[in-house]
């Protein structure tokens, strides 16, 4: 693909591939996927730091791409199972994101801050 692919039509065109019990109310299987892929992904990066000293290759930036793929598949599961739009949480983070920069408050923990 050479066009640049918006949120929600990747959303749309993922579901087509979606193949999981009770598809379209279920939470817990996309969820547990991507946590599983997310650990995927830690691996990835782990590995570059104990194998090759924390020199990303291009093996191994196409490995951890790849992992990255899955992660976004289950994101885009998980949004679909909700009902919401991948663009709308998008939009939601980084209105949240701004809001927290605007009021120096990036740093820290917590969902409210």
């Amino acid at each position: 693909m050479s066009e640049l692919l918006d949120f929600d039509k990747y959303q749309v065109e993922a579901r087509k591939t979606a193949i999981y019990p009770d598809l379209g109310n279920n939470l817990w299987y996309p969820a547990l996927g991507l946590a599983g892929e997310a650990g995927e992904v830690a691996e990835k990066v782990k590995k570059v730091y104990r194998d090759h000293n924390g020199l990303l290759g291009i093996i191994s930036l196409d490995s951890i791409s790849k992992e990255l793929g899955d992660v976004l598949w289950y994101v885009a599961s998980l949004a679909s199972e909700l009902g919401v739009n991948l663009s709308t949480i998008a939009e939601l983070n980084l209105n949240k994101l701004q809001d927290r920069a605007e009021r120096d408050k990036v740093h820290g923990s917590g969902d409210n801050r």
